[in-house]
């Protein structure tokens, strides 16, 4: 029997061979019809027998093309009608509606890579070859159906041989909206800073006057073996990319790496690598296969691994850590300069330190001109600046855990802007404007959650400028008009005040910190109903106006009662106790064992500023400057200074990383914690006990290690006591504390042992760039 159907396919189906593959599924079984974009995903509209059209759905269910991400397939029977004489793929359709995810930018497939390195081929040596499969996507699109007269390709037109390619149903670069050659696409450039200050680059995005003649690819060729001179003469060169500018050195080069340190004010936060294969990094870094397929998987992303005991890079690469952030290639460009190059290039973020990445070419001319000796830069723009993501695989803390997790720590280029699916509809749009540092914000609508690449630190203008461009690019492409908005509870945050002066008339809903982290891990795990929370991190606004930190609560999307917490401490200095945790350890040390604590034979103590220390000592009685926090991240920070690890820091939780590197891994001891029957934790006892190991001459490993577990076990005694009280099972870890994979590993496998079910994030960051969607959640729930 003849019959007509049209069909609605949603998700992540526009920009990664969606249309080809209709197109040669429907044409092998002799189906007739039409097959388009439109503003809500991929129609079809087919007629043919209807066991035919029955596998053509199955079909598009089961084997749909790799990069496209099926959610729904929608059908509407309709009489037969015999209008259709073959099947076309017609130009796409906007009704002004945008109801669809983009794709996010995903690396050179291998297909092009071939092509890339066969001299046979057209494009040979090309540095933005792309198909159908890999290239930019998110970064260069504008609005929506995507197509190239949204993207910022639109500036290129086409030869007649891509043409072709992009016209041929049959071709790999059908509607490949990138496509190009070096006779029509973009071109590199290599420039230098001028001597007045001013860079060479243009004063907008499109490079103009700079394509080398006939054979083309020639020209970009001798730029990529000059870069690559000067990268081995020890030059830093500012690299365009796919998202913003990198600045890149060699690794292996300690003056270079150090001048870039130096230039970039990034005193000890470990710069990210590239290496041309997985056999490289494996003399860095020991790679497990999860590891491995991260590092090749389409979204290429840093992955953060464990570093060998032989050093071979210097120091000023990662100080203080005992991992390393590898990335493999993942544009042309990338490749032909590590096509002969067997080491690693520094590749970090092209800013300057608390600066977002500089995607605009005049933006990268001011602000990088101090920094980079050359730049190699290109003609095709940017249309959104996007950071690359930061993973790491949690390894199976015991036989009952199947398979390695997906950790994100930075979840942006290769993942944004691909929506999370909720396990529930959200009742109506909402803008979450997500925390302070690491900040992202979410848009949500149906069951859909749009959470934002990277932002940053909103701690400057540069940085909200970029969340204020983002939230007006989401709502654009995605056709979002927000009637909620939910910010953080902290009334001076950057993203409180945007939400609070958002001057259309919506809804404004406070979410207090750590809730929204709760949530968020709920949310991550699809899990409606109770947990018990465990919400640890280095501070958030309470609902009691301090800062909180170390938080235990029963907790659900609607409310977070909170049911235990660190004793409070006070912050002698407020922010500045947050850069010399030696103030914080005082602080401790002064609870422990009163003032005589200057008297122990301690080298933290025999160190400590004593004049110093008196001034702060007035400063707490008389509570001047001294706001009071139950942080456990700050309780890193002082057992970090304590045992003479790290007494002031120079980024956020740098006391805390090298706490962790400091740990003997096969210790197996630990300190108790007190907790009383209100729920208070203090900590004097373990901060007592490791003053005692100190002076009976225990390592410094040991103490450190004998900490970390000491936490995990705090952990899983009140989420016992919960379970008594409460009848809850099921414990929901978050916050940026729990980046620590010690810890992390430590509570998980002790949890597990005892019969908990333990969540922890797999979608979005446990630390705050997770946050807003926690607060979108939260502000669902509590909408009438």
């Amino acid at each position: 029997m003849r019959t007509r159907t049209q069909i609605l396919v949603r998700g992540t189906v526009q920009g990664v061979g969606f249309r080809p593959f209709i197109y040669s599924l429907a044409t092998r079984s002799f189906l007739k019809g039409t097959v388009l974009n439109n503003s809500h995903g991929v129609f079809i509209d087919v007629e043919g027998e209807a066991a035919s059209i029955g596998r053509f759905v199955t079909d598009i269910k089961l084997k749909p093309p790799p990069l496209s991400t099926v959610e729904s397939v929608e059908l509407t029977l309709l009489e037969y009608s015999s209008q259709y004489q073959d099947f076309r793929i017609i130009d796409s359709e906007s009704n002004g509606h945008s109801r669809m995810p983009v794709a996010a930018d995903v690396g050179t497939c291998d297909d092009c890579l071939l092509e890339l390195f066969d001299p046979l081929n057209r494009r040979f040596r090309y540095p933005f070859i792309n198909c159908t499969n890999c290239g930019p996507r998110f970064t260069i699109v504008e609005s929506v159906p995507y197509d190239r007269k949204r993207t910022t390709m639109r500036s290129f037109d086409m030869c007649t041989a891509c043409t072709a390619e992009y016209e041929n149903p049959f071709d790999r670069r059908f509607h490949a909206e990138p496509i190009a050659c070096a006779q029509c696409g973009p071109s590199l450039r290599l420039s230098e800073p001028t001597a007045d200050g001013e860079s060479a680059l243009p004063r907008n995005n499109a490079v103009t006057d700079v394509r080398p003649q006939a054979p083309a690819a020639a020209g970009d060729t001798d730029l990529i073996r000059s870069t690559l001179q000067l990268l081995q003469n020890g030059k830093i060169i500012a690299i365009k990319g796919l998202g913003g500018y990198h600045l890149a050195c060699d690794a292996l080069n300690k003056t270079a790496v150090e001048r870039l340190r130096s230039r970039k004010h990034r005193e000890e936060r470990p710069f990210a690598l590239m290496a041309s294969s997985v056999p490289v990094v494996e003399r860095y870094c020991v790679v497990s296969a999860a590891e491995k397929e991260l590092l090749l998987s389409p979204a290429k992303p840093i992955v953060l691994l464990e570093r060998r005991d032989v050093m071979q890079l210097p120091d000023a690469v990662a100080p203080g850590t005992k991992t390393l952030g590898f990335m493999l290639p993942y544009t042309p460009l990338h490749y032909l300069l590590f096509e002969d190059l067997d080491h690693p290039l520094v590749m970090t973020s092209g800013n300057v330190s608390d600066e977002p990445i500089a995607f605009r070419d005049e933006d990268a001319g001011k602000r990088l001109d101090q920094i980079a000796d050359r730049y190699l830069t290109h003609d095709r723009q940017i249309h959104i600046r996007t950071d690359d993501s930061v993973v790491r695989v949690v390894k199976n803390p015991s036989p009952n855990i199947c398979g390695p997790d997906l950790y994100l720590l930075r979840r942006s280029r290769g993942f944004a802007p691909a929506p999370i699916k909720a396990s529930f509809k959200f009742k109506t749009q909402i803008l979450a404007c997500g925390a302070e540092l690491k900040n992202t914000f979410c848009m949500t609508r149906g069951d859909h959650a749009y959470v934002s690449h990277h932002i940053g630190d909103l701690e400057n203008l540069e940085t909200l400028r970029s969340f204020t461009d983002g939230v007006e690019h989401y709502k654009r492409l995605f056709d979002l008009c927000p009637e909620i908005i939910a910010h953080d509870l902290h009334p001076d945050y950057l993203s409180t005040k945007y939400a609070q002066s958002y001057e259309h008339s919506v809804t404004k809903i406070g979410v207090q910190h750590h809730h929204a982290h709760i949530a968020s891990c709920m949310a991550d795990n699809a899990v409606e109903g109770e947990v018990i929370g465990v919400a640890l991190d280095g501070l958030g606004f309470g609902t009691d106006g301090k800062l909180w930190g170390g938080e235990f609560f029963i907790a659900d999307f609607t409310k977070a009662a909170r049911i235990a917490h660190l004793d409070y401490i006070p912050l002698p200095g407020g922010a500045k106790a947050i850069r010399e945790p030696w103030r914080i350890a005082a602080v401790y040390l002064q609870k422990a064992f009163g003032d005589e604590f200057t008297t122990l034979e301690l080298p933290f103590v025999e160190g400590m500023n004593k004049s110093e220390w008196s001034t702060l000592r007035s400063m707490i009685r008389t509570k001047t400057n001294c706001p009071e926090t139950s942080s456990m991240g700050r309780l890193f920070d002082a057992v970090s200074a304590l045992i003479g690890v790290r007494s002031r820091v120079v980024y956020e939780g740098q006391a805390a990383i090298e706490l962790e590197a400091a740990a003997d891994a096969d210790v197996s001891g630990y300190y108790g914690f007190g907790v009383a029957e209100d729920g208070t934790i203090n900590a004097e006892a373990v901060i007592k006990r490791a003053v005692e190991d100190l002076l009976d001459g225990r390592s410094v490993g040991e103490v450190a290690a004998r900490f970390h577990n000491s936490i995990a076990r705090l952990i899983v005694c009140v989420a016992r006591r919960s379970r008594e009280l409460y009848g809850l099972n099921r414990v929901a870890l978050s916050g940026g504390v729990f980046q620590n994979m010690i810890l992390l590993r430590q509570t998980r496998r002790l949890l597990e042992e005892d019969k908990f079910e333990v969540l922890i994030h797999r979608r979005v960051p446990t630390n705050d760039a997770g946050i807003s969607f926690g607060q979108a959640a939260v502000a669902n729930a509590q909408l009438d």
